[in-house]
């Protein structure tokens, strides 16, 4: 061999040790391991697999809202994002306390909702597969699949003692994200809530990229219709896009801050403020939360409290105020759904819960004083059948087949007798 090949060679050799010896030892190790499997395990396990488990298993260390997503599974996360895939329609969580897998919401109109899952309800199976351990991602990725396919859910109903199976068929969902009282004959939303006099009623079951078209345009229908006041029901909404719920809340305040986002050291990482476009004002307002409101929901809650812009009626939201970003990683090797930054209020309030917080934080959005009402168990589960009532369409007036007693919403009764109040 040439001699200048041969020192080519060497310093080839002296830089690739140089880089290794720099590397971070944890790394250095890692690649070791993975050397030994290769080539000391009984059976052949590809490296990509080995990868793949790695970086799985690091990111269960961090909290439930980080995840890596592999190749294969990118797309299905990508369709999350797009608010269009094959599934049932829940939004779920891991309860803080207890990691069961429990249901934030049911989309309205998707096949959980029909089939009767309820927000809160604990899903212990998922076909044969317990849930007990199940990561987030896992557990979602086993309830996705391609539409017409069925499932079999075993569901503990929030106030049960015993689970019920449930067969559900898994549909495309794309559904609204701001919803009325009603429907009238022809399918489409009431906005006036039923026997008030033009007082508006407005929910957001999700924050999408949908959601603040729907939620002009329901807006501008009210605002032609001489609009008294307005109701904004929040309640077991798990959240969604940063940007929708910043957009929400520049709709009805015109200047200060919206939200801040704020780096592990505390620091503001971005600031978001309001602009004077196309304000909606000079209506009182109340915001419904409760225990399942989540991160976009409790931004727009927050802002519109802290502003004055509105009362907030209820119980305490969830604390789920972090911002996760999407990281792709080099070759295709899939994605990495990091947290990075938490939530603050205009007040310089975290709206996370963490493990360290008391009872008595200022994590979450409480309810002004004097409007906090709980509805939990057995309240909670009548609630929710009746509002999955009034969601129905019921053409030519065809009866619902429900022969459930009527059930008094005593959180919605409070935001309406002050906004009848306040406004005259």
């Amino acid at each position: 061999m040439p001699r200048r090949n041969v020192l080519a060679l060497l310093l080839v050799t002296v830089g690739s040790l140089i880089c290794y010896l720099n590397a971070d030892r944890h790394g250095q190790i890692l690649v070791y391991a993975m050397d030994q499997i290769d080539h000391r395990y009984l059976e052949h396990i590809d490296r990509a697999t080995l990868f793949q488990g790695a970086m799985q298993g690091m990111v269960n260390q961090l909290d439930d809202y980080s995840a890596y997503i592999s190749p294969a599974a990118v797309e299905q996360f990508q369709e999350t994002l797009d608010q269009k895939f094959g599934g049932l329609g829940l939004q779920v969580s891991l309860d803080p306390q207890t990691k069961q897998l429990t249901v934030m919401s049911p989309m309205v109109g998707t096949p959980a909702y029909e089939a009767g899952v309820r927000a809160g309800d604990k899903i212990l199976r998922i076909d044969d597969q317990s849930t007990q351990g199940l990561s987030l991602r896992d557990a979602v990725d086993l309830m996705r699949g391609k539409p017409g396919e069925p499932i079999m859910l075993s569901i503990l109903h929030v106030g049960d003692d015993k689970p019920i199976d449930m067969k559900i068929v898994r549909d495309v969902i794309q559904v609204d994200t701001v919803l009325g009282d009603t429907r009238d004959q022809q399918g489409q939303w009431e906005y006036f809530l039923e026997g008030h006099d033009r007082i508006g009623y407005l929910r957001i079951n999700t924050f999408g990229e949908k959601t603040i078209e729907e939620l002009e345009h329901a807006l501008e229908w009210l605002a032609e219709h001489k609009m008294r006041g307005l109701i904004l029901d929040l309640r077991n909404d798990p959240g969604g896009l940063l940007s929708a719920a910043i957009d929400v809340c520049d709709l009805f305040i015109d200047k200060g801050v919206i939200v801040t986002t704020r780096r592990r050291d505390g620091r503001i990482r971005e600031a978001f403020t309001a602009t004077d476009e196309n304000t909606y004002t000079g209506f009182p307002m109340a915001v419904l939360v409760n225990q399942y409101s989540a991160s976009a929901s409790e931004i727009v809650a927050a802002c519109l409290q802290d502003h004055g812009r509105a009362i907030v009626v209820g119980q305490r939201s969830w604390g789920k105020g972090t911002v996760q970003e999407v990281i792709e990683l080099e070759s295709g090797q899939g994605v990495l759904k990091l947290t990075t930054a938490s939530y603050w209020r205009p007040s310089e309030k975290n709206i996370h819960h963490t493990s360290d917080d008391e009872d008595n934080g200022d994590w979450g959005v409480s309810p002004n004083p004097g409007y906090e009402l709980k509805v939990e168990g057995d309240d909670l589960t009548k609630l929710l059948r009746a509002r999955l009532r009034r969601d129905t369409y019921h053409p030519d007036d065809s009866p619902d087949g429900d022969d459930s007693e009527p059930f008094t919403d005593a959180q919605l009764e409070k935001a309406v007798e002050y906004v009848e109040k306040t406004a005259g």
